[in-house]
């Protein structure tokens, strides 16, 4: 009897093995065309999101990433992908949501919190921003992008002690960043400490002497503490480097005529000016010393190609109405003074409405 038990027991067993065989091999087999189907789908929209996001078409892209968003939801890639592009169109709290929830899914990612501090700062978050920046750095303290972006923001706040310790930090981690210490005079200036401004800025010089607008900052710092022999030099040795760089040459006129050297600066201005003859910076400076020296017709002349140059700006028209008023020809002086107060009035400039009323009080007489 037993033995009968047993065999129709083994028989039983070896009916629902055999059953249970095809059945679980289909119910996998099942699964994986399933799988398969949803790892095409899912490659297939990352696939379209990154070649709508290449041809610039960002919205169609951020729809496609949503989609498979949709579909895999633990991803972070796919949320810092959609972050990256509503950045890209400048929807920066739209890319900050997107990159937190990147985070949620990856908390020990030093670039999505990176991106986050990013999208917080253009934003004007500075709070958050900073505290994302922060975070950055504790994950991945090498990497120094979250230290400029995090100086950038404490700037903002004011907090110039700091952003300067900030950039030393940068300086310790890649003691030849010339940029570190050139962003760092910057705010030794904003601070009113320009001594300090000129040792950072020698420290810059010395680490990229090739750099001529680090010899152009240098000179305007030596200039504005009224060592115009020491700012020269460093201007002359800008214009070395860059022999065609009109900027420069504006700013070796400009030391010039604080010296009330007025012919040098004069020549200096013309030189910029063929060098970049569309400047309204030049013409308004060669305006300014015709002006200073009189010589009327020669500004009258400059300050009408000003005016080509820059049709709204009021002063171009009430130097001109001065030049006018030079040679006697008023009636064309103060059709050039009405016209700089009607521009005065447009941009909402009291004083220089008040200026020109002035004058043309005295022309109207």
């Amino acid at each position: 009897m037993s033995k009968q038990i047993l065999f129709l027991v083994s028989s039983l067993l070896c009916t629902l093995l055999t059953s249970a065989v095809p059945l679980s091999a289909q119910a996998r087999q099942t699964w994986f065309l399933g799988q398969e189907q949803f790892n095409q789908q899912l490659n297939e929209l990352l696939r379209q999101g990154r070649d709508l996001a290449e041809a610039g078409d960002y919205a169609k892209a951020i729809t496609v990433y949503e989609q498979a968003a949709d579909l895999d939801n633990q991803n972070p890639k796919i949320f810092s992908g959609i972050g990256y592009l509503n950045a890209r169109q400048g929807n920066y709290l739209e890319a900050a949501r997107a990159y937190q929830q990147a985070i949620a899914l990856d908390p020990n990612n030093a670039e999505f919190y990176y991106a986050l501090g990013y999208s917080f700062a253009h934003a004007g978050d500075n709070t958050d921003a900073a505290n994302a920046y922060r975070r950055a750095i504790e994950i991945n303290s090498e990497n120094l992008n979250p230290y400029w972006g995090l100086a950038v923001v404490l700037l903002r706040q004011q907090d110039y002690q700091a952003a300067i310790g900030i950039y030393k930090r940068i300086i310790e981690l890649q003691p030849k960043n010339f940029q570190a210490y050139e962003l760092m005079s910057s705010v030794y200036l904003q601070q009113g400490l320009p001594k300090a401004a000129i040792a950072a800025l020698q420290q810059a010089v010395r680490l990229a002497p090739r750099q001529a607008r680090l010899q152009v900052e240098l000179a305007r710092v030596r200039i504005m503490e009224g060592d115009f022999e020491a700012g020269l030099m460093a201007l002359e040795r800008a214009t070395q480097l860059e022999p065609n760089n009109p900027q420069i040459q504006i700013e070796i006129g400009k030391a010039l005529q604080a010296q009330d050297k007025l012919e040098e600066a004069i020549e200096i201005f013309r030189k910029a000016a063929s060098l970049q003859p569309d400047s309204v910076e030049v013409q308004a400076a060669i305006g300014e010393i015709l002006l200073l020296q009189s010589d009327y017709l020669a500004a009258i002349i400059t300050y009408r190609r000003l005016i080509e140059l820059a049709p709204e700006n009021p002063q171009a028209y009430y130097n001109l109405g001065l030049s006018l008023k030079g040679r006697n020809r008023l009636q064309e002086a103060i059709a050039a003074l009405e016209k700089a107060r009607e521009l005065y009035q447009r941009q909402d400039e009291q004083e220089g409405v008040e200026l020109v009323e002035s004058l043309l009080g005295e022309l109207q007489k």
